[in-house]
């Protein structure tokens, strides 16, 4: 599962980086898995050890059974491996398993150099999670971070919507939340949006998906993004995934 790979590979050395200072490219909101059925307590205590915000102590019975503490390479495994990503959430078609993205691969190596065979190509995405195909779009926003998954919210256009819907309102986006506060968060956004757009006879722009022909800096603009973040927001909060705010 290439997508899934890609991201344990780098989910560690983005927590160090950030703890660190390291890097600032602007806000961006990645989709966490959700965890699998009778996972959920220890999902979240994984994560919150990864963050440094709990620590990992081992019980009276696993000292006398000389247990060992889990690297961070160990918890994030077994975290990875007891959650539903949530491109299947999203309903995007895979490599090797539906029709529709054998297809999409097919098409993408008629484009490349066939410097390799055909099935050696395909055999390379085998797994993979073809986004542009999902089915569920609230799922899939038109703000997107070049460099992150087409399913990531680039949440750094929520700062030029400050003067809507205000500063502590907006800075929240920068708070990594589990899913039930992910699906409270967007709500509240949602109903800020609302607001405004009845003021302003702008309603139209939540059921539009495209962002509007007008100035980045219009209040259709800044509505749009609103609407499409809330959106996204409460679909991935009601379907159990909360989001890692990358930044």
């Amino acid at each position: 599962m290439k997508r899934l790979v890609e991201i344990r590979g780098v989910f560690l050395f983005y927590i160090c980086l950030l703890h660190l200072k390291i890097i600032d490219m602007g806000l961006d909101m990645r989709p966490m898995g959700k965890p699998q059925p009778g996972f959920e307590k220890r999902f979240s205590q994984i994560f919150r050890i990864i963050q440094g915000t709990e620590k990992q102590e081992l019980s009276f019975l696993d000292k006398l059974k000389n247990k060992k503490l889990l690297s961070k390479e160990e918890l994030l495994q077994e975290w990875f491996d007891n959650q539903i990503p949530s491109y299947e959430t999203i309903k995007a078609p895979r490599v090797g398993r539906d029709e529709e993205a054998n297809k999409w691969i097919k098409e993408k190596y008629s484009e490349t150099d066939k410097s390799i065979s055909e099935i050696d190509f395909i055999n390379q995405y085998e797994g993979y999670y073809v986004i542009p195909l999902a089915k569920e779009r609230d799922g899939i926003p038109v703000y997107i971070s070049f460099q992150q998954d087409e399913n990531v919210f680039r949440g750094q256009f929520i700062q030029d919507c400050i003067d809507l819907i205000g500063e502590e309102l907006a800075n929240e986006a920068w708070e990594t939340k589990f899913a039930a506060e992910a699906l409270d968060y967007g709500n509240r956004l949602l109903a800020a949006t609302d607001k405004i757009a009845t003021e302003r006879n702008l309603q139209y722009l939540k059921n539009q998906y495209s962002p509007p022909d007008s100035d980045e800096k219009s209040i259709e603009s800044k509505l749009h993004i609103m609407y499409s973040l809330s959106k996204w927001l409460i679909f991935y909060g009601k379907n159990g995934h909360g989001y890692e705010a990358d930044f």
